[in-house]
């Protein structure tokens, strides 16, 4: 299965994105802790050369914490100020604004020394399709000032955000590059919703997605549909299409209904916290 998808809407939102560059003195974005270099955007780097360069790795509560302490090692080393984040909560709050302006003291420095006071720094963020970002920036915030939503392209146009009288965010819609190289990078944005699901195929994402935990987390999908497995997926799917009581007339296996329980519930944690790449 091809997992491809680029509306117009992302092209014009990525020229917008490259017209405000000029406008802003920092860039922020998130990522998903989980595949944190799938869901980096190649473009977003290019683009962001010569800004300072701040990296989210939001859903940390989400991934597989010896995992994601090993990617934040990995961003720090490659040039980026690094936080890990949940964007369902502010407990993180503090710590980004101190990073923000942290990477951005070198700009402060350069307007005191002109005599110029109290002009806030500006950061762009942004970040692909259904990583988080709208719900990030309300927590940020304190309140509700962008749509959120789970799923991919809720925010249609870049908006300025105040979040107090040193920090400014430039939203923007999220944005997938035009053709993933790596059809491995397709497939991990499709396991987290990023690619729409309606253009996708449930249980041939699900066959991709169990041969990735598979070989990641060998035990996890028998301990978590208490069956024993065989480690074919295409069986293995079978037998947790019945043991949840998936089933077509004639007592068949109900394969693309079991396919998106599975799935979900990958999303959902309710198979515990796991990362589907390392550095």
């Amino acid at each position: 299965m091809q997992y491809q998808w680029y509306p117009g809407h992302m092209s014009k939102a990525k020229r917008e994105m490259t017209e405000s560059l000029k406008l802003i003195d920092a860039v922020i974005e998130l990522v998903d802790a989980r595949i944190p270099l799938s869901s980096k955007n190649p473009d977003i780097e290019k683009m962001s050369n010569g800004k300072a360069r701040i990296m989210l790795l939001n859903k940390s509560d989400m991934a597989d914490p010896k995992i994601t302490e090993q990617w934040e090692k990995y961003f720090v080393s490659k040039g980026y100020y690094v936080v890990k984040v949940n964007s369902k909560n502010n407990k993180s709050n503090g710590k980004i604004k101190e990073t923000v302006l942290t990477a951005c003291a070198a700009k402060i420095e350069r307007d005191r020394k002109k005599g110029i006071k109290n002009r806030p720094v500006r950061a762009m963020i942004c970040g692909i399709p259904n990583v988080g970002k709208s719900t990030f920036i309300n927590t940020f915030v304190g309140k509700a000032v962008t749509l959120t939503g789970n799923k991919p392209g809720v925010t249609k146009g870049k908006q300025w955000i105040r979040i107090d009288n040193m920090i400014e965010l430039l939203d923007t819609p999220g944005i997938l590059w035009p053709k993933f190289d790596d059809v491995e990078t397709g497939k991990k944005l499709a396991f987290i919703g990023s690619i729409n699901d309606n253009i996708l195929i449930n249980s041939e994402m699900c066959y991709d997605l169990m041969k990735y935990l598979n070989a990641l987390y060998p035990d996890v999908l028998a301990k978590a549909y208490e069956t024993e497995l065989s480690g074919d997926v295409y069986e293995d799917l079978k037998r947790i299409a019945i043991k949840r009581g998936c089933l077509l007339k004639g007592a068949e296996p109900d394969i693309e209904r079991a396919a998106g329980i599975v799935i979900n519930e990958f999303r959902a944690v309710k198979l515990g916290r796991l990362s589907l790449e390392k550095p």
